[in-house]
This record gives structure tokens, sequence and C-alpha cells, in this order.
């Protein structure tokens, strides 16, 4: 805690993972103190975190307890219940992003409604309660849960009305609507991200392009290669648009299709630090934790600028039996020492995300091997310094 004399607000932070772990550095560097609410002792940001308390996020009394005496509470997750962060608000801690923010990053269904209502463009959606609606919108689709997707999950890919029942269970069991949207014919997939401030100042990155696999993102590319300015600047123009228009707070990143016919279609939104923003701890003058952190505390943003002309960000995905992170350092270091690696603390699983690596540069291709090189032997996936 800082001394007495010198005053500094707390900043309240719901949820121990990796995007809390990562907003704990530009916190120490601002001299702001954070105090977290961790799922366990051992989570991600517990770790790094000493001011922490392990409880239950969904539980209202522990979040007063989390909250008290604190300025502003933000979030490394959207699944807090809403009527929770309203009661947070009523008792006079400021909910950055607000609860009627975010909702429409926790409801896929009030998203697309939201959207709809601004006429901002994104992909065909029904709501269905039967594979018999599923038929009737049109097959192939995707069906997706309303709440508590991410990273692939509750998300199906339907080509045939009895694909549908799956979905349909898992709908069921967790109360929750299902959404029947159209498989887009894209390029590839956007993201465009900003920060926004109470007082309405608002900061846009450059767009970047995203690589994903099985519903997890694996790589990012920033900026987005062979772009067409005018495309970069709708893009922008759309997460500004969306984040004034639902009044959010902090970081907003709006994850869109490139179509094959040159059109950007909303996908997804995340209230708060985003995978694909990671490149910008090591390749923008001001990374997206530090902006969220000055955008929930009402400071000047920082600038969003990138520092070279390319940056491309590999997710560490461990594979079965891979050794200790720790021990990959020794060859990628001297192999590549501009190389940022950032780790998580995080328990080696096939397929969860550990860590990531940024290399930024001159040369595009060269960013990219170097990166792809380096978290794939962090992952256990090469097996000899040598390749």
């Amino acid at each position: 805690m800082p001394p007495a004399d010198q005053p500094v607000p707390t900043v309240a932070v719901i949820g121990g993972g990796q995007l809390a772990r990562m907003l704990a550095e530009p916190a120490a560097v601002m001299g702001v103190p954070l105090r977290l609410l961790a799922e366990g002792p051992d989570a991600s940001a517990a770790q790094v975190i000493a001011d922490h308390v392990v409880g239950d996020h969904t539980d209202l009394d522990t979040l007063r307890e989390v909250t008290a005496g604190c300025a502003v509470v933000t979030f490394d997750h959207e699944h807090v219940p809403t009527g929770h962060l309203h009661a947070l608000e009523e008792a006079g801690v400021a909910v950055r992003p607000g609860p009627d923010a975010l909702v429409h990053a926790q409801d896929k269904g009030v998203m697309r409604e939201a959207l709809s209502g601004l006429g901002i463009a994104s992909p065909r959606y029904s709501f269905v309660s039967s594979p018999r609606d599923v038929r009737a919108f049109g097959l192939p689709c995707v069906l997706k849960t309303t709440r508590g997707g991410y990273d692939g999950k509750g998300v199906w890919f339907i080509d045939t009305e009895a694909e549908a029942a799956e979905a349909f269970e898992v709908a069921a069991a967790a109360g929750v609507r299902l959404l029947a949207e159209e498989r887009v014919d894209f390029r590839r997939e956007l993201s465009a991200l900003v920060a926004r401030s109470p007082s309405g100042q608002v900061a846009a990155y450059p767009v970047v392009a995203s690589t994903q696999r099985d519903g997890i993102c694996t790589e990012v590319v920033a900026p987005a290669p062979d772009l067409a300015p005018a495309l970069a600047m709708q893009a922008q123009q759309i997460a500004m648009r969306i984040a004034a228009e639902l009044g959010v707070t902090g970081i907003l990143a709006v994850e869109l299709f490139e179509t094959v016919d040159g059109r950007v279609l909303v996908n997804e939104l995340a209230m708060r630090p985003h995978n694909t923003g990671h490149w910008s701890q090591d390749g923008a003058v001001t990374s997206q934790f530090e902006n969220h952190l000055r955008a929930v505390l009402d400071l000047p943003l920082g600038a969003p600028e990138a520092r070279a002309p390319w940056t491309v960000m590999v997710n560490i995905l461990p594979v079965s039996g891979a050794a200790p992170l720790y021990d990959g350092y020794p060859h990628a270091l001297a192999r590549d020492p501009r190389l940022r690696v950032h780790l998580y603390g995080k328990s080696l699983r096939p397929g969860r995300k550990v860590g990531h690596v940024n290399a930024y540069g001159e040369d595009l291709d060269d960013c990219l091997k170097r990166a792809r090189h380096a978290a794939a032997w962090f992952a256990g996936e090469l097996g000899d310094a040598s390749e």
C-alpha cells in the first residue's frame, strides 16, 4: 500500500487469470495498488498481486468485501452477475465497464440485438428453441449458447438437424438461450481494439489479424497484413462507435470477419484486455493493460501506436509431455535476444494457454519465424535446439 500521505485510488480486479496478472506490471509502474478476487490461492494473478482474496465472483458478500475502500472495480472475465454489479454501483463503487455495458459481452443475444439496433453489420442470426428451428434458419450454420461460452466452448458447427441435439442439451442444462448464426464466408479474422475513458477519450490500436485453431486464438499479427486502409479505418470506427454507444469504459475488443467480398462483420465483443491485444505489451507505445488501467481511473490515455512496423504474438499451447516452461528460456533467449516471453504461472495442460511470445521488427516473415519457433519450443513441439 502507498504511504498514508500519498492517497492513491485502489483498483479491485475480479478474476485471477492471466489478464489480471498482466495488469500488475503497469499498475506497479504507475504506483496504483490492486486488490484481487481470485478463484484459488495459486491462480495466475494471485501469484503476483499480494493483496488478494480467494472467493466466488458470484457471491455478492464476497464482492462487497473485495471492493470495500476501492475507488473502482474492473474485470479479468465477464461472468459476474449483472445484478451484483448494480448492487456495487448502488454502494458507491465505480464499476468499469458498467453493468449496462458489460451485459453485451456477457450475453451474445443481447449483443446481437444491440448491434442490429445500431445498424452495425453482423452475421445473420436468430434465436432457436428446437432442431426444427435450426433447419428453418438454414443449414449449415453455427450454434452458440448466449452465455458462458469462450475459447470455442459453447459453439457448434452444424451441418445437419440431428447434429444440433447436443447444443440444445447443453443450453437447457445451463438455462441459457441458443443462437443460430450464418456461417460467414470470410477471408480472415480481424480484431479492432480501443480504450475508452469515462470522460469519452478514445485510443484506437492498429487493426490486427488473428488466427484461430479449435476456437482458440493461436497467433496475432499487428497490423493486419495487406488490409486496405479504408477497411482498417472502418473497423476502427465500428469499434469506437460501439464503445461510445454502449458506454464502455476500459478496453473493448471487437472481433470481426473480413469477408471475401471486402466487408467487415462483427463477430464477438470483449470488454477487458484481450488476447488479440497482447502484442501491444512490447509492440505499442502504450500496452492495452496500461491503457485499461488509465481508462478505468479516468486518466489521460496513452498513445496506441505501434513501435515497430510489425509485431507477432504467438500463444504457447503445450503438447502432452512438455517440459516445464522455465526450461525453454536458455534456448529461446539465447537464440533470439530480442524475443519477449510472457508466462502465466499456470500448470501445463495440452492446449491450454500458458503464455505467449512477442517478436517485433522490420520484416514480417522474420517476426513470424522467430515467434513461431519460440512458442513451439516452449510448448514442447520441438525436441532439438537445431530445429
